[in-house]
Formats: C-alpha cells, sequence, structure tokens
C-alpha cells in the first residue's frame, strides 16, 4: 500500500474487491460489474481556506493537491466511509448510529465491552461448579454477556436516526435518509449473527480475511421501526428511523476447543457464580454494523470468553 502523487492531475484509482477478482478468477463469464463504491478517507476537509490570498480558485487547492492512496483489495480496511448522494440538497444533519444501552438487557460490561460466553460451562449453567462467569451466585444474569450456546442474556442493539435537538423527534425522517438495510461484518472464525430469539441465519459470503458478511432488511426479525417519539429509552435525540437487534453464537471452533484463544488470545479473570474468581481465555474482536442506504456505520466492541 502506498500513496499516489496528485500534486497536478485528479486521480481516479479503481481496483476489484477481494470477492471479485474470485470471480473473475473462474472463468466462467459469471463476472460482471453490479456494484462500485467511492472514497475520500484522506481528504482532510478542513484545510478548505476562503481566506487564500490568491482568491477563490485557491480555497481548495491543497485538498485537491492531498496525495491519495492506492486503491487496494482489503475490504476489512478500504474506504471504511464512502461518499453517498442525497436528493435533498439542504440537509443540515445526516443520519448516525447509536449504540442503545437505555435497557439493562443491552448494556455492555462495566469495562465498556460484550462478553460473549462461548460454551455452557462458560455461561454459568454449571449448577454444581458454578465456576461460570455470566451468571451470579443466584443464577441471574450478569450485564453484558451473551450466551453463545444457550442464547438468552444481552440483546445487542443499534439505533439510526438524527442526533441531535434542533429537530424534534416528533417530524418524520426524510425517507431517503430511513435505513431499511444493514450490512453486519464479524470475524467467523469465533462466531455467527442471530437473532434476538437466538435463530442463526446464513452468512451472504465469508472473504478470505474470515470476516463473515450479513444483510439484514426490515420485517425479517432484526430491523424494526423507531416509532417511540418518547425521550425514555432512546438514543436518538431528533427523528429516528430504524434500530436492529441481534444476537451473537459462538463458532463450532470456539465452542468445543481453545485453540484458538492459544492463539489470538489472552486471559483475565473474572468473578463467578460461587462468589469466586475463575481464569478465561478471552479473544477481542469488533463487529461493525453499516447502513446499506447511508453508508453510516458503527464498531461494537466484543470479548469472546472461554473457562480455562
Amino acid at each position: 500500500m502506498g500513496f499516489l502523487d496528485n500534486s497536478g492531475d485528479i486521480i481516479l484509482d479503481v481496483t476489484l474487491t477481494d470477492t471479485g477478482r474470485k470471480i473473475m478468477a473462474q472463468g466462467d463469464g459469471s463476472f460482471q460489474i453490479t456494484k462500485f463504491a467511492l472514497g475520500d478517507e484522506e481528504i482532510d476537509y478542513g484545510l478548505y481556506d476562503k481566506t487564500h490570498p490568491s482568491g477563490s480558485s485557491y480555497y481548495d487547492l491543497e485538498i485537491l493537491q492531498t496525495p491519495i492512496l492506492e486503491a487496494f483489495t482489503d475490504n476489512g480496511a478500504s474506504m471504511k466511509t464512502q461518499l453517498q448522494t442525497y436528493d435533498d440538497l439542504e440537509l443540515l444533519f445526516l443520519p448516525v448510529l447509536r449504540l442503545n444501552q437505555m435497557d439493562g438487557n443491552n448494556a455492555m460490561a462495566a469495562n465498556g465491552t460484550f462478553y460473549i460466553a462461548v460454551n455452557a460451562a462458560t455461561e454459568g449453567n454449571d449448577a454444581a461448579t458454578k465456576k461460570g462467569v455470566g451468571r451470579d451466585s443466584s443464577g441471574g444474569h450478569i450485564k453484558g454477556f451473551l450466551y453463545g450456546e444457550s442464547y438468552g442474556g444481552t440483546i445487542i442493539r443499534v439505533d439510526e436516526g438524527l442526533d441531535t435537538t434542533q429537530i424534534s423527534p416528533l417530524r418524520t425522517l426524510p425517507g431517503e435518509l430511513i435505513e431499511t438495510s444493514y450490512t453486519i461484518q464479524m470475524d467467523n472464525r469465533l462466531g455467527a449473527l442471530a437473532s434476538k430469539t437466538g435463530s442463526p441465519i446464513q452468512a451472504d459470503f465469508v472473504d478470505d480475511d474470515n470476516v463473515a458478511y450479513y444483510t439484514l432488511d426490515r420485517g425479517d426479525g432484526f430491523v424494526s421501526n423507531n416509532s417511540v417519539v418518547i425521550a425514555a429509552g432512546q438514543v436518538i435525540a431528533g427523528p429516528r428511523g430504524t434500530y436492529i437487534e441481534f444476537q451473537v453464537r459462538a463458532s463450532m471452533d470456539t465452542n468445543t476447543s481453545s485453540y484458538l484463544f492459544t492463539v489470538l488470545g489472552s486471559t483475565e479473570d473474572l468473578d463467578n457464580a460461587d462468589s469466586g474468581t475463575s481464569t478465561v481465555y478471552y479473544i477481542d474482536s469488533i463487529i461493525r454494523a453499516t447502513g446499506v442506504k447511508t453508508g453510516v456505520s458503527i464498531d461494537i466492541p466484543v470479548r469472546y470468553v472461554r473457562l480455562q
């Protein structure tokens, strides 16, 4: 990866994604470009200088001459933000995604991450030993824990809308700003996406970096309209669009083996159901949710844990 000289001419550097290259390599005629995305990761629009002594032709000179990155195929790293086109040219605010932790059952653990207990023993379902870390001494759910084998526990919720007090939440969000579909990216080696009731779904595809891609649509049990206008339980101050809710199923490898934990992770001590502590393996990861229409995204920290 390197930078391209952009000191004189405007450069458009284009490349296929890993998935596109794979399809093209099949040589069976199935390769066809149907979608593309544009990005401006390198650009600092704060360089726009309205006070430039040489006049308006030079206001954006530094922006136009900013070196740009070579296009690269790693979809996990390229174009984390994408350029968008809107019909309404008088928009003052654009949608954001916010993690909703207003309900105790949607909240992170105290250390600012969601714990995913990858098997029943770690969840705390063994009443005999009580060495599990996902339940308290009375068998109750501990805040921030998702149960990767038995499901239940915490549900991750992300809300979409205009997070501003300058527009009333009673106003309807313009249709072009309402997300109806979301893409979820997560490490396929560690877990898989499941509905809030625990029903797993099939990934659209898994790339060469073991990142699984899921598409969630309104009405499929993951995406819901946020029609509540009162402030209680809301993290979006202005007009609201939709929200998504999901859980995580532990992968077969993390559920049945500690190998990935010893290779990729570390250990920590957590409170257990026996009023003591248990040592667990853990692997930190990220789940990324992205709006298909607006391209807005949020990274959600998760920690997969397994009893040592």
